[in-house]
């Protein structure tokens, strides 16, 4: 597998942290920030819209919402709506796009600059919400609910996912608590302690069942609030006695061919930086057993996250030192690397 540079789509005025892409209108959101910290460095969520200009992808800065103190660490997307995890409470915003009639004139308001931005593109304050027009696309930004979705000392939410029909979100940070919530009231149905320690990542599945991976060393299973299994990784794969492992991330996706076809896929990495790593791995579960199917070494990069395409046929990792790696979901077979960037893939989209 030869590393590749890849070509840079787009260079944002903060860090990022978090990725979507709406598939009603294209649209590529991005979010991330500087925090609370008087830096300078901005917080917002940037929708972009996508173009292939001379046959190559470019994205131009469409929208660029301001959250004001609060950087965008995690996002998760159903329909219209994002659920964006801001610190220790999560925010509801509503996006609507759609074609302008008539020549309208744009409006004034926010000179955020991207690597290109469509000229006059400009937010205006308004009551409910930001609207921003451009020549034949208005998009328009409001806040919906917040809540709090974590209280430990230093409280973090740290994962947000949709359930299938969109009516539920969960939450976990480093807490160590699930916690569900209706859509878009955010009243909470659900609360159990999941982990002890924070929670790195979940993945809600069609069938309801939730699965949830944390600094403890676990990986667990549950229907609502009542645990089903834990995922049994080193017992049946590789063992290193003297080099713990921890899972760092699931993702559930379909089976190509099966549409009633469930995998669930992990990454384990070491739980402790060693002068010599050893490598991270990579796991395709059964998604109704939750026994595992196979295991690949994915490198001696750290993985920082995992991404699993619509149709389930490809897998993307993220590393900590900023590589991208493609594999092929049925057999683990890699086969695309490249170095995206200098810093942790924080976000990524297949």
């Amino acid at each position: 597998m030869g590393r590749r540079r890849a070509p840079e789509l787009y260079r944002a005025p903060f860090p990022l942290y978090a990725l979507q892409v709406d598939p009603s209108t294209g649209l590529l959101i991005a979010a991330g920030g500087g925090g609370a910290a008087k830096t300078g460095i901005k917080n917002g969520v940037h929708f972009l819209q996508l173009e292939r200009i001379n046959g190559r992808l470019s994205a131009s800065l469409l929208h660029s919402h301001d959250t004001e103190t609060r950087a965008t660490m995690n996002l998760a997307l159903a329909g219209d709506i994002l659920a964006a995890g801001q610190d220790a409470h999560c925010q509801l915003l509503r996006f609507q796009a759609h074609q302008q009639k008539g020549n309208k004139a744009e409006k004034a308001g926010s000179k955020e600059q991207g690597p290109r931005q469509r000229k006059g593109a400009a937010p205006a304050e308004k009551k409910c919400g930001v609207e921003t027009q451009h020549e034949g696309l208005e998009l328009r930004v409001e806040n919906l609910q917040a809540v709090q979705t974590d209280f430990s000392s230093d409280p973090l939410q740290k994962v947000v996912c949709f359930n299938h029909d969109n009516t539920l979100l969960a939450t976990g940070g480093t807490d160590g608590y699930v916690r569900v919530w209706k859509v878009p009231s955010l009243e909470k149905v659900l609360e159990f302690k999941a982990h002890e320690g924070e929670i790195e990542d979940l993945a809600l599945g069609p069938d309801g069942k939730l699965v949830t991976v944390g600094r403890d060393l676990k990986a667990s299973v549950w229907q609502k609030n009542q645990l089903v299994t834990q995922l049994q990784w080193q017992e049946n794969g590789p063992t290193f006695s003297s080099t713990p492992y921890r899972y760092q991330a699931c993702r559930f996706g379909q089976v190509p061919d099966q549409p009633a076809g469930l995998r669930l896929f992990t990454v384990q990495i070491p739980h402790k930086r060693l002068r010599q790593p050893p490598p991270c791995y990579l796991t395709a579960w059964d998604g109704s057993n939750f026994l595992p199917l196979r295991t690949k070494s994915c490198g001696h990069e750290v993985i920082s996250c995992l991404n699993v395409s619509e149709s389930g046929t490809f897998l993307g990792l993220g590393t900590v030192t900023g590589s991208v790696a493609i594999y092929i979901a049925f057999s683990l077979q890699g086969v695309f690397l490249c170095g995206s960037c200098s810093c942790c893939v924080s976000g990524l989209l297949l």
